[in-house]
């Protein structure tokens, strides 16, 4: 028997649009068409609103719980779940709250995210695990890592946990031997480095030197040299956070060669320039310190080309729910020292709804397809990213003429600010189905995927 019929509105998926009821039956959507609604079947009235699947956001790093923050899992999963999100994988790097223990083996890890995650979450998640220079035996634990269900990892060209140059071709062929996918940061220390150094010898200490420290340049190169190692590896790639033309141009040149090269971007891209680090006020400035850093309009403009265009694939919100109160209080320390990132896993599809589709950037179908099918596909989320029959009733009834202002005293994550306090968006989520069921703590499952 039938659970619950959402009557009356537009289904969008990546392929297409069409007025339908979508039927829910034991968590799965049992079908997709007219008049599906009969007597005594409860219904969810979607009349004009738009059904999208669930956001599936493959980049945070929402933090995992503790004895001083047992909820701060739960809380970022159920923000990610208001904003139209049904699906979060995250990573263990350091700075996510992992033991030191487990982050210097890749199976612990794994382990411990499992075990301190059991019956946290309010919708489905999964673990993308972060491979670092500091773990002896990433390469062979890689292979039973992916058995287990987590077939992509996600690896740094920088900072002091980066994988040395001269084994990221070994684990490159290491996954794709064995069917997982790296997850590449691209930026070339060998350009940043020595900017950095420049700027603390000046005395150029302030938030805004790191983005004025971590060029175009560094981003490019790396990706221009990522992509030619995954080449001669004969193993996929996938570029997170992309923000600049020249790497978006280094992955258009990858695709038209037929290379299975992948690329996201962050609504903070698709929204924000570097303007905002003039800004005097070290605390604002602080908010957006974030690698990649901001960058021009005409990057900005680049990006949205990219996602219109197909180059880009995916956009995630690379979630870090830091706080003003703590890791980015004042007085700040010198640049280098600054924790990066800004919080987005509650304004990812809100964001990205109201910069593409209310504004005329991209069409409804392609939002679809970087926020849900695609991310699912490439990830091994099977259930997931689309309305069909059989897939988890995943699903937002959005209000496409909602019109709101995003303010951090609205919003839910456990992050103290928001880096869009004041923007004005189009579109909300009215319901938000996970396994067609409303989130609560406890009802989301550790996904094993399957590339």
């Amino acid at each position: 028997m039938t659970d619950l019929v959402v009557t009356g509105g537009t289904v969008v998926g990546a392929a297409g649009s069409q007025r339908a009821d979508v039927a829910i039956r034991r968590g799965r959507v049992e079908a997709v068409g007219p008049d599906l609604a009969l007597d005594g079947t409860p219904t969810l009235d979607a009349e004009g609103m738009l059904v999208l699947p669930g956001a599936v956001d493959v980049h945070t790093h929402v933090r995992l719980p503790d004895r001083r923050h047992p909820r701060r899992f739960s809380d970022d999963l159920a923000a990610a779940a208001r904003g139209g999100t049904t699906t979060v994988l995250t990573f263990n790097n350091p700075g996510t709250g992992i033991s030191r223990r487990g982050s210097r083996s890749l199976l612990v890890g794994l382990e411990e995210f499992v075990t301190r995650t059991e019956h946290q979450a309010p919708i489905d998640f999964g673990l993308s695990a972060v491979v670092t220079g500091q773990q002896r035996s990433a390469l062979a634990e890689l292979p039973e890592l992916i058995r287990r269900g987590v077939p992509t990892f996600k690896a740094f060209m920088v900072y002091d946990f980066a994988i040395a140059d001269d084994v990221l071709p070994r684990l490159l062929r290491t996954a794709a031997d064995h069917g997982g996918m790296l997850q590449l940061h691209c930026e070339d220390p060998s350009i940043i480095e020595p900017l950095v150094a420049n700027a603390l010898a000046r005395g150029d200490l302030g938030p805004r030197h790191h983005a004025f420290t971590r060029p175009p340049e560094a981003e490019t190169a790396a990706t221009r040299h990522a992509i030619e190692l995954a080449r001669q590896a004969d193993a996929p790639l996938y570029i997170v956070h992309l923000s600049c033309e020249g790497a978006l141009e280094a992955v258009a040149e990858a695709k038209g060669r037929g290379e299975p090269v992948y690329a996201e971007t962050c609504p903070h891209y698709l929204t924000f320039t570097d303007a905002l680090y003039a800004d005097p006020d070290d605390a604002e400035v602080m908010k957006r310190v974030i690698s990649p850093p901001l960058r021009s309009q005409l990057d900005v403009d680049a990006l949205w080309a990219g996602l219109r265009d197909g180059v880009l694939d995916v956009v995630a919100s690379d979630h870090v729910p830091d706080r003003l109160d703590t890791e980015k209080r004042l007085p700040a320390p010198p640049f280098p020292e600054i924790s990066n990132g800004a919080p987005g896993i509650e304004t990812l599809l809100g964001v990205t709804y109201s910069l593409g589709i209310a504004e005329g950037r991209i069409g409804i179908e392609r939002l679809v397809d970087v926020l849900s099918a695609t991310p699912a596909r490439l990830f091994g989320l099977r259930s997931k990213g689309d309305l069909s029959v059989g897939r988890d009733a995943d699903l937002v009834i959005w209000d496409p003429n909602a019109r709101r202002v995003l303010s951090q005293a609205d919003l839910h994550h456990t992050s103290d600010f928001t880096p869009y306090e004041g923007l004005e968006v189009r579109g909300a989520a009215v319901h938000v189905l996970s396994r067609g069921r409303e989130a609560e703590v406890g009802a989301g499952r550790f996904v094993e995927r399957r590339r």
